[in-house]
């Protein structure tokens, strides 16, 4: 019975890694389609695209989409989730080598500003998703999702600030993502029509609001 147990362990070893690869591939298969698939979303919107628009625009085919993806909802889901990880993790190095609250204030202020006006295609699509996932059932677990992971990003440099400046945030996690979402979002809506002081109003506008969600100690 040892015997038998030692080699059906053996045997099912190389087989887990295999799945293992295998997904892997699968996963990073996703990623590159969605990526490549992510320039057409961009532009077109929710509404405006299909399986079959995104093959038009990129070197996929149809059935190579759909083979990865299901339909185009978890494609778009995938896609803007992907981004969203991305920028995630992007912002944690602010946290580095900071002592002073203020200056982590304004680095978070000018990352958030940048890549408002860099990325702006990207949160055009998130903001529309987050809309359609009012209506569409198949979204909502993915936008709750991201919606998280935005918020805890957002609390992680809030709670710091609050440690370097002795004090306690007036807002909890909620009211702070709350707070700095609005005007997050009214500034991709006046960027998105070509307003060019967009930008500039976004930049006091959360330096503002930072600063009186964590107050200087008195």
């Amino acid at each position: 019975m040892a015997a038998e147990t030692i080699d059906r362990s053996e045997t099912s070893a190389p087989a887990e890694r295999g799945v293992a690869r295998r997904s892997s591939k699968v996963a990073a298969k996703r990623d590159e389609l969605a990526r490549a698939a992510f320039r057409t979303l961009s532009e077109l919107g929710y509404a405006g695209t299909s399986l079959r628009e995104i093959a038009a625009n990129s070197e996929y085919s149809h059935g190579v989409l759909h083979y990865y993806f299901a339909d185009k909802l978890e494609l778009i889901s995938h896609c803007v989730a992907l981004y969203k990880r991305e920028c995630v993790a992007a912002y944690d190095d602010i946290l580095d080598d900071v002592t002073d609250a203020d200056v982590l204030r304004r680095r978070f202020s000018d990352r958030l500003v940048t890549t408002m006006t860099d990325d702006l295609p990207t949160h055009k699509l998130w903001y529309d998703l987050r809309v359609q996932a009012m209506f569409e059932p198949s979204l909502r677990n993915g936008v709750r999702e991201i919606d998280a992971e935005l918020e805890a990003m957002i609390w992680r440099v809030v709670s710091r600030c609050a440690a370097l400046s002795g004090t306690t945030p007036v807002l909890d996690s909620a009211g702070v993502y709350a707070a700095l979402d609005g005007p997050f979002e009214r500034a991709v809506r006046r960027l998105a029509i070509g307003d060019s002081s967009a930008a500039a109003d976004l930049s006091v506008q959360l330096d503002t609001l930072l600063a009186a969600v964590v107050p200087a100690q008195s």
